[in-house]
């Protein structure tokens, strides 16, 4: 529920695009949980976490990936005009897929949710656990990251008129882009703690 970058992404997508855009990322970050979830369960995050080399390049990918969504932010918002489009994804090029597909990458190319799953995981997965048992606590977390983000999801959304002005639609853009571009520069220079 803290803020970071699935929490971005989620609240661009409901501000620019609509509450559909924003449920769709939504759903992307909560898959992305889910797979984190049965990989620290499963003991692959963990080794995630123990290879320097798997690690770093998860984390350089993460931050790039961070950092161009930052600049797509900040692009939009230095966008000259002050119009009201809206942003809409033309069909089958950025639609809901493609918002899904910004939340499934943003949460799958973070190794702190790893980290954070492999020390969380454990605490409720005993050693004789079998595959239900992960898949039972995967459905848990996923839950609740549903629930949390379709309410973010649905309140920006209702918002969204608000939004649709231009002063407010750069600002949201240029704070998301500044929010975005410094997660991503944290993740490209923190460590593994």
């Amino acid at each position: 529920m803290s803020p970071g970058p699935d929490f971005a992404v989620v609240v661009r997508r409901s501000a620019v695009s609509g509450r559909a855009y924003g449920m769709a990322a939504a759903a992307g970050v909560s898959v992305g949980v889910f797979v984190w979830v049965l990989a620290a369960a499963s003991g692959i995050a963990a080794l995630l976490a123990a290879s320097a080399v798997a690690f770093t390049v998860v984390k350089v990918v993460g931050a790039g990936y961070l950092l161009y969504l930052g600049v797509k932010a900040w692009h939009a918002a230095l966008r000259k005009g002050g119009d009201l489009r809206l942003d809409l994804p033309a069909p089958g090029r950025r639609g809901p897929l493609a918002a899904f597909t910004e939340g499934l990458l943003t949460n799958m190319l973070n190794p702190k949710a790893a980290l954070f799953l492999i020390a969380l995981v454990p605490q409720f997965v005993s050693g004789d656990a079998g595959l239900g048992d992960a898949l039972v606590l995967s459905l848990i977390a996923v839950a609740g990251t549903v629930l949390w983000f379709l309410l973010v999801a649905n309140i920006v959304g209702a918002l969204r008129r608000l939004f649709a002005r231009p002063v407010v639609r750069k600002s949201v853009d240029g704070l998301t882009g500044t929010a975005l571009i410094a997660l991503g520069v944290n993740l490209a220079v923190a460590g593994r703690s």
